[in-house]
């Protein structure tokens, strides 16, 4: 569902079908996410270069726990679940329910529960970020200024996809019902998964 009209896969042209098709190579179906950007592909576009700009210093461990522990305090329920299912897979499902429990110091090393408490901090609220956090980040956890830039820039990065699809009313697609039951419990954390079908382009 998304609160606004949009084109759908079927009576999609242009710049629009080709913005489809390519989340749709990622995907298997056009999200609904996606549709969301119907009026303005060319924001999708700069917004993929952006996040690809931004992602590029980091490994997929880092990568993957940033944007989860900022997606889930967010309660932004698609990129919690695509994300925290992506980081189950490098760190293991129980893993990631300790973190989206609060328990993290239980499964990570201090370094990744700095990271994901940091994090965490921005998405809630960035105003309370201290100057005692990025020394924590930097002098007990020998983090330099870019690393705690990345990690920042991930964060907010993230903020500003979820705020915008929330905004508008996204759900979560329908293909998350196929995840891992008990990792789907934990990461649906703000809107439901749709109960409509996903849609795919028409063959051309």
């Amino acid at each position: 569902m998304v609160f606004i009209d949009t084109v759908s896969p079927a009576e999609a042209h242009d710049e629009v079908r080709a913005m489809y098709a390519n989340e749709e190579q990622d995907w298997g179906f056009v999200p609904d996410y996606a549709r969301a950007f119907c009026h303005r592909p060319q924001v999708m576009e700069k917004w993929g270069s952006l996040l690809k700009e931004i992602r590029r210093p980091l490994d997929a461990h880092r990568i993957e726990l940033v944007t989860f522990a900022a997606a889930h305090e967010s309660r932004h329920s698609p990129c919690s679940l695509a994300h925290g299912n992506a980081l189950a897979k490098i760190v293991g499902k129980e893993s990631v329910l300790a973190i989206a429990d609060g328990r993290e110091e239980e499964v990570l090393d201090s370094v990744d529960v700095a990271i994901v408490r940091y994090a965490r901090k921005i998405a809630h609220d960035a105003s309370t970020v201290t100057v005692a956090d990025i020394a924590e980040l930097r002098d007990v956890h020998g983090l330099s200024d870019a690393e705690i830039f990345d990690i920042a820039a991930n964060a907010a990065s993230r903020c500003f996809f979820t705020k915008l699809l929330d905004g508008l009313g996204v759900d979560a697609d329908r293909g998350f019902m196929e995840l891992d039951a008990d990792l789907r419990q934990a990461l649906t954390v703000g809107r439901p998964i749709a109960e409509h079908p996903a849609e795919s382009l028409p063959s051309t």
